[in-house]
């Protein structure tokens, strides 16, 4: 999803079977798409967060009419850039990172079973890349009666380079690849670089992803 006339991009990757993650991720792409231009970028952000929980409640009761999938979501990353700053909001395992020139940040946390145990000290990044519960995700739209979309703010700077991605490239495709390649093309050429990575690792997942370059 682009709105690249507001300065909002956003990423959503669906959940609960093949047509109800189409459901739940369009729902999400449509609503972020038909929000109003924000006076500011908190404005924004809080706008983009209430249409999350309304698509929230709306997949919740389409669940409960009887829909053939017993859950009905979609993860969702986004990021709001204006007048230097950023907003990062996102709920689950899809991920949002600022590339600086070639270093490379992850701006989002993962909202996953395995991030928790990461967190506690149960288990280590490296035993958590075979964990047999790594598509284990603790929010997500759709997925509970209640949305926590966590925020997080930052600066943007020109040439900055935001990327959003679902698990279907961040799990194939190492942080320090990420920037290699995004420091390396242009933004379209990046993605299509990223893709062709992917493919060529068998592409177990689907995979959805923006590069917004900051002029």
């Amino acid at each position: 999803m682009l709105r690249t006339d507001h300065g909002l991009w956003a990423v959503a990757d669906g959940m609960g079977g093949h047509e109800a993650g189409d459901v739940a991720s369009r729902k999400v792409a449509e609503a972020l798409a038909r929000l109003p231009d924000g006076h500011d970028i908190d404005e924004m952000t809080d706008s983009a967060v209430a249409a999350l929980e309304d698509v929230n409640r709306e997949l919740i009761h389409m669940a409960r009419e009887g829909h053939k999938a017993r859950t009905i979501g979609s993860t969702v990353v986004g990021v709001a850039i204006r007048d230097g700053q950023y907003r990062c909001f996102w709920a689950g395992d899809s991920r949002a990172y600022r590339i600086r020139g070639n270093a490379i940040e992850q701006l989002s946390r993962d909202h996953s079973l395995i991030q928790g145990l990461i967190d506690a000290g149960m288990l280590s990044v490296e035993e958590s890349k075979d964990h047999p519960d790594a598509n284990v995700i603790t929010r997500a739209v759709g997925a509970s009666e209640t949305l926590d979309v966590e925020v997080a703010a930052g600066d943007a700077l020109p040439g900055d380079q935001f990327l959003l991605a679902s698990d279907g490239l961040t799990k194939l495709v190492e942080d320090d690849e990420l920037a290699a390649i995004i420091s390396s093309f242009p933004p379209g050429e990046a993605a299509d670089t990223l893709i062709d990575a992917v493919l060529a690792r068998g592409a177990p997942d689907n995979v959805s992803l923006v590069i917004a370059r900051l002029t």
